[in-house]
């Protein structure tokens, strides 16, 4: 029998690359320095775990075939190495996912001061949800006894299939709108000008965020502070964590009560200061300051991404790009010339993303063909035919080059079905931020990814036909008892076809026109520019350029002091970031550059102070706009040279085309220039002249007006 040593160096060489992709992932994200190691660890482990199933599913399709005699070629381990690595993986993620990230998330954002009474709160916080996964369980586990009686295998299935039917469903839905968001995201960031415009849409919403944010900190500060003047009665008791929160807040009295807007606030402290009070405001203003955090990380990535972008744009002319002294923040290359950077920006940049876009577009028509496929004919999936060498004969083989295939297949399953979570206005107060993210987001983001890993993986394997995934160490593990109830076989081959549904709306934006009729949405999609191209009057681009105009400007203290603040918030973040580029000229509309900090306010979205924006100009049609540049045109053409000198006023001297005397003129130059220098018919001379050639005028015989006034019949 062949030795697996070097399998098992190859796992284990994967094995702790994952862990170092991990950690590196974590120490972006989390301060490991400050972060407790109770925390570190269980949000390790609920990330190492699935991402290590993403390469144990193709080393078990290599291990079963190779324990069937069926030739297999790659990476493989001996089945009980396999057996015992799933169980391990499966029931911890379990574990993770269900018991402890919920319970330690809560933990952390309980506000309290003694770990006794935050664990109690935590388990007062699961307990609702715990019970009705509790009512859940107990409904199914009388189905099971009277279906199948009382049997500990049954219960066993039963817990694996309610975990799967759950996480199936989320990762289904979640995948739907990956699958089309990601490809669509890949063609429209090659477009340059339109990047642009849809980060100049997003920045009004950004903006209105990081105020709001800003605002309801400020309240909680003022609060804190008007704790910290109480001396006597119910807050003597919790002095000590009241200056806490006072160096948690680590702003002066004199910012926070010169803000008209917290005057409000500081009178909602009550008369009597409990621990269920204390513990709130202290778990609401750690929320508030890692909410501004998170929208002022936010506001500098959309700033500096259309300075960058309008740099790219500018660079078109010269053909030269420079960014102001540093590079962008997606490309780090300082070694390149201003015309390498231009070609490698403008021209092969875009063409990397159109043709990663159309690779990605490929992934997705295949597993959603082999989603809808694989019940009636599952030889026919693109994913099996892509993975396995002859499928269709019963001594397929599985070489490296299908295992890195499949491992491609469920990494780009997954990342389609986390990229959604973002854009799931539910979820909006949990966020990723750089060095910054709060524990309980942290514990929240490690319980889905944990949540969805396993049943994508077992949902891949059924992609393929079944007499090869029956016959993996995961199928007897985890399939073999999902198929054992009605509900695991329906919702195995017949649910995932309901993929369809979330992509046909993600496709054709039917969330969008939902939530125009209905007034709310589930996915914010971004919105058809056809629909609106001005974007008049909906916050769109055209005030988002103005906002990034005038940070770029540096009027960012002009509007914290609009909000009663004197410094700027962003201060209170690390400055490892690197320093933003010179303000671009070309991005800064005119009237802007003019106003500059002294422009008036207005209150939009019901804030005061905040710096107006320039007056849109109105829309005009196309025939008034045409009409109007017509006459400009001609009010602006000098009178030629043969048209002067006839009509009077041109001078004396002038050369040009005289009126004859059957039109009232003089039929002379001279008498033209007599004219002229009498005050050109203005005078009581020119007056008498021309009454007497108002006789000779043709149109006299017509009605003419004659010079007097009067109408001849």
């Amino acid at each position: 029998m062949a030795s697996s040593v070097g399998s098992d160096a190859f796992a284990c060489l994967v094995l702790l690359t994952i862990s170092v992709g991990v950690l590196f992932v974590l120490r972006h994200y989390l301060p490991l320095r400050t972060t407790p190691a109770f925390l570190l660890v269980p949000i390790f482990l609920a990330l190492v775990l699935p991402t290590s199933a993403l390469v144990l599913v193709p080393i078990d399709l290599a291990s079963s075939a190779r324990e069937s005699d069926h030739g297999g070629k790659g990476i493989w381990l001996p089945k009980r190495a396999v057996l015992v690595s799933w169980r391990i993986v499966y029931w911890l993620t379990f574990v993770l996912t269900w018991v402890v990230l919920p319970l330690l998330g809560e933990y952390m954002d309980a506000g309290y001061r003694d770990p006794k009474a935050r664990m109690i709160y935590s388990l007062r916080s699961n307990g609702r949800y715990q019970l009705i996964v509790l009512a859940c369980a107990i409904a199914g586990l009388v189905y099971m006894i009277f279906s199948y009686g009382f049997d500990f295998t049954a219960i066993r299935a039963l817990v694996m299939a309610l975990a799967y039917v759950w996480g199936l469903a989320l990762a289904i839905y979640l995948m739907g709108h990956g699958l089309v968001v990601i490809p669509r995201r890949m063609f429209r960031k090659a477009d340059i000008s339109g990047s642009l415009r849809r980060v100049q849409t997003q920045a009004p919403r950004i903006h209105e965020k990081l105020e709001d944010a800003i605002v309801a900190l400020d309240e909680l500060e003022a609060q804190v502070m008007q704790l910290k003047q109480r001396k006597t009665g119910s807050a003597r008791e919790f002095q000590e964590w009241i200056d806490e929160l006072g160096d948690v807040a680590g702003q002066p009295e004199t910012r926070v009560f010169s803000n008209v807007t917290t005057t409000d606030a500081s009178s909602k402290v009550p008369a009597v200061i409990t621990e269920r009070y204390m513990a709130d405001l202290s778990r609401r203003l750690i929320r508030a300051k890692h909410r501004r955090a998170r929208y002022i990380r936010e506001w500098d990535h959309i700033v500096q991404s259309a300075s960058d972008l309008q740099a790219i744009l500018d660079s078109k002319a010269s053909k030269r790009l420079d960014f102001g002294g540093s590079a962008p923040s997606s490309y780090s290359i300082t070694a390149m010339t201003p015309t390498m950077r231009y070609y490698l920006h403008v021209h092969i940049i875009p063409a990397l993303r159109i043709a990663l876009g159309g690779v990605f577009s490929f992934a997705s028509v295949a597993i959603l063909w082999s989603e809808i496929i694989k019940f009636p004919a599952p030889h026919l999936s693109a994913v099996s035919l892509t993975v396995i060498h002859r499928p269709s004969d019963k001594n397929y083989q599985i070489g490296f080059g299908g295992q890195l295939l499949a491992s491609l297949w469920i990494t780009y399953m997954c990342v389609c079905a986390l990229s959604a979570m973002n854009d799931v206005p539910t979820w909006n107060q949990r966020a990723l931020v750089k060095r910054n993210t709060y524990a309980e987001s942290a514990c929240w983001y490690a319980g889905q990814i944990a949540k969805l890993s396993v049943p994508l993986a077992y949902n891949f394997l059924t992609f393929l036909p079944k007499d090869i995934h029956q016959n993996s160490t995961f199928y007897n593990f985890l399939g073999r008892l999902i198929n054992l109830t009605p509900l695991g076989t329906w919702f195995d081959y017949l649910f995932p076809i309901f993929i369809l549904i979330p992509v046909t709306m993600t496709l054709f934006n039917l969330y969008g026109k939902i939530k125009n009729v209905l007034g709310f949405g589930f996915i914010e999609i971004e919105e058809d520019e056809e629909d609106n191209p001005s974007a008049f009057g909906t916050g769109g681009w055209r005030e988002g350029r103005d906002l990034i105009a005038r940070d770029l400007q540096g009027h960012r203290a002009a509007g914290a002091s609009s909000l009663g603040i004197t410094d700027s918030p962003r201060t209170s973040l690390d400055t490892s970031s690197r320093p933003r580029a010179a303000p671009n000229n070309r991005l800064v509309p005119p009237s802007t550059r003019a106003q500059g900090a002294n422009s008036a306010t207005t209150g939009r979205g019901g804030f005061r102070g905040r710096p107006a924006l320039d007056p849109e100009p109105e829309e005009e049609n196309f025939f008034t706009l045409f009409g109007r540049r017509v006459k400009n045109t001609l009010d602006t053409i000098d009178t030629p040279k043969w048209m002067q000198g006839g009509g009077g006023g041109q001078g004396a001297g002038a050369a040009g085309f005289t009126k004859p005397k059957w039109l009232g003129g003089s039929g002379d130059q001279s008498s033209t220039a007599g004219q002229s220098g009498s005050g050109g018919g203005s005078g009581s001379g020119g007056a008498s002249s021309s009454n007497n050639n108002n006789n000779n005028n043709i149109l006299g015989l017509f009605g003419g007006r004659s010079s007097d006034g009067r109408i001849t019949i």
